[in-house]
């Protein structure tokens, strides 16, 4: 059976690596900077493709200062809610029926929001979404697996003045205090609200993320607040290898409890690795591999994203996927951020297809790699249902292909 693209709009799909600041759409933007009085550097779609939304950037700093102008436009509940029921919908409308949104919530809050109200605003937006679409005749008759999502608290790696009042307001308190105990410090507090989220509320906050600058400002600052975590039962992701090598990757599964991999990029890399107490860099990768592989640590593939900030990575065929893949690496395919770059989950499959030759047996795998390694909202039954159900409409697809 060829995999058209017709075939990858009609399978279902995750996407557990969704950043909702970097996937809202531009139309939105520009309405929501309008209303609220934000300056952007362009006032239409193409502009701000042009300017700040690129099909390449220098490097991974560059990639993120978009992200600048769409968290200032959603500082508000309304805003909040409204970005996350258009992103449920677009979602939707390309056959995706999981997603994991993650954001900071951090970033959001200020004088009218705490972090939980943050949370709990881009709840409404996506159960609308998600009420909506399950509404219809054809899930109902169990025809179509249903929409389901969860929602994903990340922290930052580091943070300085400006990048929100909260963050402003932290640094001012703790002016003479040493900067990476600061930041441990905004992600141990955003785990307790994340679990009271949970708790109290009954929101779908199902794991624990860390994102930012890799460079410089190492995961086991933020120790503790994954040890948290940990001891509330949040699952947890990280991103690591993205922008630093295999030593990141072992710290996130070692100190921080990984049960997924963000990116992993530089896995593969003798040398991304900077110790001098690693002679045999070889083996260290292999075991690190092995150890990875054995755990079935879920790697969450962003190939468009890597394509954009990694200059090292020319063309999809030298993406450390293909190593990934040799080792039969539990991996799924991601957007990272649809806005930012400009994709879809369906043009990251195409893409896959197209680059690595990925056979039907192949993709079938990595598609359910999603379903099965998501940090889905329910009982782990209620998972093996769904996952089941997932399964079944994906054959039935199948054949109507073949």
């Amino acid at each position: 059976m060829k995999i058209s693209r017709e075939f990858i709009e009609r399978i279902p799909k995750t996407d557990l690596h969704l950043h909702l600041d970097g996937s809202l759409r531009l139309s939105t933007l520009v309405e929501l900077a309008r209303e609220q009085g934000v300056e952007l550097p362009a006032w239409d779609e193409a502009g701000l493709r042009r300017l700040v939304f690129k099909n390449a950037y220098a490097d991974l700093p560059e990639y993120l200062q978009g992200f600048a102008y769409t968290t200032a436009v959603m500082q508000t509940p309304e805003a909040l809610a409204r970005v996350g029921y258009e992103l449920a919908v677009d979602n939707q409308r390309e056959g995706v029926r999981y997603i994991e949104v993650r954001f900071a919530p951090q970033l959001h809050q200020n004088a009218r929001m705490t972090s939980i109200d943050v949370m709990a605003a881009l709840d409404r937006g996506l159960a609308r979404a998600k009420d909506e679409f399950n509404a219809r005749p054809e899930v109902k008759r169990g025809n179509e697996p249903p929409f389901e999502y969860g929602i994903i608290a990340c922290a930052m790696r580091m943070f300085g003045k400006g990048f929100s009042n909260y963050f402003d307001s932290l640094l001012d308190v703790h002016a003479h205090s040493e900067r990476k105990w600061v930041f441990g410090l905004a992600s141990q507090e955003l785990v307790r609200a994340a679990v009271e989220a949970r708790n109290r509320l009954g929101l779908p906050i199902v794991g624990f993320d860390l994102a930012g600058a890799e460079a410089g400002y190492p995961a086991g600052d933020h120790a503790a607040a994954y040890a948290l975590a940990h001891k509330h039962f949040l699952k947890k992701t990280v991103h690591a290898g993205e922008a630093y090598g295999p030593e990141s990757i072992f710290q996130a599964i070692t100190d921080l409890h990984a049960d997924r991999l963000g990116h992993a990029v530089y896995l593969f890399d003798p040398h991304m690795i900077k110790s001098p107490d690693i002679k045999d860099k070889k083996a260290y990768i292999d075991n690190l591999v092995q150890f990875i592989a054995d755990r079935r640590i879920t790697i969450e593939v962003c190939l468009t994203s890597n394509l954009q900030t990694i200059p090292a990575i020319r063309d999809l065929a030298r993406h450390s996927f293909r190593h990934m893949r040799k080792a039969k690496l539990s991996a799924t395919f991601c957007t990272d951020n649809r806005t930012v770059s400009q994709t879809t989950v369906s043009n990251e499959i195409q893409k896959a297809v197209q680059a690595f030759h990925i056979t039907p047996k192949e993709l079938k795998n990595f598609v359910i790699y999603g379903f099965k390694r998501s940090f889905f909202p329910g009982s782990y039954i209620k998972k093996r249902e769904y996952v089941h159900q997932i399964i079944e409409y994906y054959e039935k697809i199948e054949k109507q292909f073949q």
